[in-house]
């Protein structure tokens, strides 16, 4: 404690005012340029599926959500699925974070924009839910929308 040489406490220096908080404002979920909503009626999709590798039933899920999506009218031309941990090096790395930017590794947004372009496909529907930013790089990735299944329920 600051004394100032008197053998007094330096009462100046312990009731200093606090400054104004510097650290960045927290954005809110909203993106800086929201996507338009995006209607799957009528459109050529791809079908994206992102499952834990212990996930034993990730093609019944996938056969359903595609029954479900052509009863909403939409046509599923392509199907891509991403698992965390069945290799034995992805069993290794499964410690590492998956990129939360795109929900999907790197290899797989290149193959899903290689997939995406050789079907014609109109928009990307993935399964789980995606927050508003991992729509935005999807969909500037991908070049064409990028909706969430659980989004796009009518």
């Amino acid at each position: 404690m600051d004394t100032g040489g008197t053998g007094a406490p330096n009462l100046s220096s312990m009731h200093r005012r606090r400054g104004r908080d510097r650290r960045p404002t927290r954005r809110t979920a909203q993106a800086r340029h929201p996507l338009p909503p995006f209607a799957v009626e009528g459109a050529d999709v791809v079908l994206v599926g992102f499952f834990p590798g212990r996930q034993r039933d990730f093609a019944a899920l996938m056969d359903t959500a595609e029954r479900e999506v052509t009863a909403r009218g939409a046509r599923v031309v392509g199907r891509l699925v991403q698992r965390r941990g069945v290799s034995a090096g992805g069993a290794a790395s499964m410690h590492l974070p998956y990129s939360s930017r795109t929900l999907l590794s790197h290899g797989k947004v290149t193959e899903l924009a290689s997939l995406c372009e050789r079907t014609g496909a109109e928009a990307a529907l993935f399964l789980p839910a995606l927050t508003p930013r991992q729509r935005q790089v999807l969909t500037e990735a991908l070049g064409l929308p990028v909706v969430s299944l659980a989004a796009s329920a009518p």
